[in-house]
């Protein structure tokens, strides 16, 4: 197992090798950097700052969640002040590629970001992390659980459906399994 500090260092050094694989396997397969996921969510990887307008005015993004750390969004992405420049709300739930899962609070405040856009119908949640995988999925699949009422199997294969590629390890299914416990345990 990689420890907490070998992790984030080597998330750092393989986060553009990895990026520029996203790219190519977008480019040379039938992958998509981001696919609908229900009426309210947008499932997705990084962003481009070259994409906001396509968000933003064909999509219908009026609020976005990265789970994304700083450095990964720094020079690619917008930032908060940019995504408001542009009348969209943003939330970053940072969270470790690879070798993290997003903390139940982490969680619960992504799935609350949406159900806010849901309750008031005012537009769609762009969701992502690098390649819309891993960490972006799992806070999908809470959402869907929430929702739905469904199970962690279920929402995920709903989410495959939609998006093929995505890819989910021990700590994710963990995290996903604990999230549904929670919901449990509120309607109990």
């Amino acid at each position: 197992m990689v420890s907490g500090t070998m992790g984030k260092i080597f998330a750092r050094v393989t986060f553009l090798p990895s990026l520029v694989f996203t790219v190519a396997m977008e480019k040379m397969t039938t992958r998509r950097w981001y696919d609908p996921i229900d009426n309210r969510v947008i499932l997705g990887a990084l962003p481009f700052r070259s994409m906001t307008k396509q968000l933003v005015e064909k999509e219908g993004v009026r609020g976005v969640i990265s789970m994304n750390e700083d450095y990964e969004l720094k020079f690619l992405s917008n930032m908060k002040e940019e995504w408001a420049a542009v009348g969209v709300k943003f939330l970053q739930l940072s969270t470790t590629d690879i070798f993290q899962a997003p903390s139940l609070d982490k969680l619960q405040q992504g799935v609350d970001f949406i159900k806010d856009f849901d309750s008031r119908g005012n537009g769609l949640v762009y969701v992502h992390c690098k390649a819309g995988r891993t960490r972006s999925t799992t806070l999908v699949a809470c959402y869907l659980m929430a929702k739905n009422q469904w199970t962690p199997e279920a929402a995920i294969h709903h989410i495959k459906a939609a998006r093929p590629h995505i890819w989910l390890g021990p700590k994710q299914y963990e995290a996903l399994n604990l999230f549904h416990r929670r919901l449990q345990d509120d309607v109990i």
